[in-house]
């Protein structure tokens, strides 16, 4: 997910989008620790689509 597509979203949206990835940071690492996990770099996607969203909403709040 790009930066200027979630700067497009609303605050709620945000805060939606970002509990549905912690829910996918959460099965990912339950997948890991199962031994299930079939792609190891989407670990790395959703922690990172987590900080794009975090960052967004950061900037949202200071202006």
């Amino acid at each position: 997910m790009k930066a200027s597509e979630l700067r497009e979203k609303s605050k709620e949206e945000l805060e939606n989008l970002l509990v549905e990835l912690h829910k996918e940071q959460f099965n990912l690492r339950m997948q890991k620790g199962t031994g299930a996990l079939t792609q190891p770099d989407q670990m790395t996607k959703v922690r990172r689509d987590i900080a794009r969203v975090k960052t967004i909403m950061a900037e949202m709040a200071r202006a």
